[in-house]
């Protein structure tokens, strides 16, 4: 049976309140979304995924009021961050009050949690009147969803509801930092530039993923953490400069700027006439799902500037490239 496919806030809505599985635009990526109260409903999001249980959901709500009563503490930088930066795409991540279960949070004692900037999800949150927990509505590991098309091709047959909102504006996901330590750790990199976090409350750690603070591969600090994610069907190759990339068949190349010489590819995927990062992230998943479609041997990367959203992109390339 496939997803019903609606603009219909209201219906969407009572499918959440029926503990059925709706996935939802926001700015930064469409999200598979439940009620988070509901523990059968969460159950099948990762049913739904092919996700493992170890890995993390991020809670959405529609207001700084409804986030309350989900986290045990609310320190005076949450309040800044959120004030800042919500709604927007950037993910908290705070002690946790009982009322949201253990598999929401994978069994860690913190939760993540965020209010997306898309009237749409906002107004469904709203109209539901439950925390959404939602990671992308995508198969895991896959490339993530930036249209409801996206959605319906990897989930159609596998979810009740797919809400369309348009295509997302952000286009990679938001920015995970950890405030329940002492330093306040970027534990996922996305659409809040770990500058504009320093900015606001001053200097952060970034985790690498992969460090000797964290939980091990098998149970990840929040989602987007494992080594390999985000990835296409096709070979992911990463290069700093075309003129190093050996000639093959049936290549493809994603890049920021127009290349001095793409006749090399047989598909060429250019972010951004101007290198304009937030426009390459804009397009970003929606760019490789289309070199993915083309049947290519390999599909060639250009690394992006390791600044501001750059970094973010990189580790989305990153993780994509990895080994199994």
């Amino acid at each position: 049976m496939s997803a019903l496919l609606t603009q219909d806030v209201s219906a969407a809505a009572q499918a959440l309140r029926a503990g059925k599985l709706v996935a939802f635009a926001t700015e930064t990526v469409y999200g598979l979304g439940a009620s988070a109260l509901d523990e059968t409903a969460v159950a099948g999001i990762f049913e739904a995924k092919g996700r493992p249980k170890f890995d993390p959901l991020i809670v959405h709500v529609a207001d700084v009021a409804m986030a309350r009563p989900y986290v045990a503490e609310w320190p005076d930088t949450a309040a800044l961050l959120a004030e800042r930066f919500w709604p927007g795409p950037l993910t908290l991540v705070l002690p946790k009050q009982p009322v949201i279960s253990d598999l929401v949070t994978s069994g860690l004692p913190t939760v993540g949690i965020r209010i997306p900037d898309h009237r749409v999800a906002r107004d469904l949150i709203r109209q539901a009147g439950v925390p959404v927990a939602a990671p992308s509505a995508n198969r895991f590991g896959c490339i993530s969803p930036t249209t409801a098309a996206h959605v319906a091709e990897q989930l159609g047959d596998r979810i009740d509801v797919i809400l369309d909102g348009g295509p997302c504006r952000v286009g990679v996901e938001s920015t995970i930092l950890l405030l329940a330590g002492e330093t306040p750790t970027v534990l996922r990199l996305g659409g809040v530039t770990v500058e504009e976090i320093e900015e606001a409350i001053g200097p952060v750690a970034v985790s690498t993923g992969h460090g000797t603070d964290e939980r091990s591969e098998t149970s990840p600090l929040a989602p987007g953490m494992l080594k390999k994610h985000y990835a296409p069907r096709s070979r992911l190759q990463l290069c700093d400069d075309i003129a190093a990339v050996p000639d093959g068949p049936r290549q493809g190349l994603l890049t920021l700027m127009p290349p001095p010489d793409a006749s090399r590819f047989d598909a060429v995927e250019v972010l951004s006439e101007t290198g304009d990062l937030r426009e390459a992230a804009a397009g970003f998943f929606a760019a490789l799902r289309r070199l993915d479609a083309r049947n290519l041997s390999t599909i060639w990367a250009v690394r992006f500037p390791e600044e501001g959203l750059g970094r973010a992109l990189n580790d989305r390339l990153e993780r994509a490239a990895a080994e199994d």
